[in-house]
């Protein structure tokens, strides 16, 4: 059996979060903003899915150097993040794709 490394763990799990924030962002935050006059929440919400997102590209090219990404999945993933639940449908495929990992 093989052990899911703890850079992939790492990975999913960024992943997991920062997808969570955009759609929360997009979601919730944005509409407040624009309906009920509430920017506070895009402010908030916005720096938070900032953080998550800049974290995302450095835990993704930490993955890249650990796991011996190819360029190609690793421009994948980066376009995933900036896809509404793209981070989700991109983990389903690694899944998919490496039989080791096990689903969330």
């Amino acid at each position: 059996m093989i052990i899911l490394s703890q850079a992939l763990k790492l990975f999913r799990t960024v992943s997991y979060i920062e997808g969570l924030s955009f759609i929360l962002l997009l979601g919730i935050a944005m509409p407040l903003k624009y309906m009920f006059d509430m920017p506070m929440m895009v402010t908030v919400t916005g720096w938070i899915h900032g953080i998550l997102f800049i974290l995302y590209f450095a835990v993704l090219a930490y993955v890249m150097f650990v796991e011996k990404w190819s360029f190609t999945k690793a421009i994948i993933a980066a376009i995933a993040s900036v896809i509404p639940f793209g981070p989700f449908i991109f983990d389903a495929k690694l899944v998919k794709q490496e039989p080791n990992i096990k689903s969330m």
